[in-house]
């Protein structure tokens, strides 16, 4: 599995953090909105619930020798108080940014490269597929769960 040190990444208005347990509490509240998983079809979460997620998230595969490739898959939310601000799009774009930084050369012998960046969205979500798309990544043919894979090869 390609794994990157947690590093914090900033952009001119954001400072994005690497995702911890200790942010379940706040998460919790900020993702409590229903109107927030209408396209993921899920719905709020307890912060004790998030934080069992996020422990998992940041321990990575349970099988050190797992790689699943050179890919990287971002996705994001924003909670209803603070859409329509240009976050998401920023965030997206600084991720990308950090990410193809890491991954100067496509040569094959650098184990710290990102192939592609991946994003699965409803086919219905305008506003995700407009983040996706100011982040350079197009929508493919392929589903997965009813979404749709958009894509960034970063290295042919």
């Amino acid at each position: 599995m390609l794994t990157f040190p947690p590093e914090t990444i900033r952009t001119d208005r954001l400072t994005l953090l690497p995702l911890q347990a200790g942010h379940a509490e706040e998460m919790a509240t900020v993702l409590s909105d229903p109107d927030l998983h209408t396209f993921t079809g899920s719905t709020p979460e307890t912060a004790q619930a998030l934080r069992a997620r996020y422990e998992r998230w940041a321990a990575g595969s349970p099988d050190p020798a797992a790689s699943r490739g050179a890919c990287a898959e971002i996705a994001w939310v924003v909670g209803t108080p603070w859409q329509r601000q240009g976050i998401a799009t920023e965030a997206a774009r600084g991720l990308v940014a950090w990410l193809r930084s890491r991954s100067l050369s496509c040569s094959p012998s650098r184990s710290h490269v990102v192939h592609t960046v991946v994003a699965h969205i409803h086919p219905d979500h305008r506003a995700s597929a407009a983040v996706a798309t100011a982040a350079g990544l197009a929508p493919t043919s392929r589903r997965q769960d009813g979404e749709v894979r958009w894509q960034l090869v970063t290295c042919p």
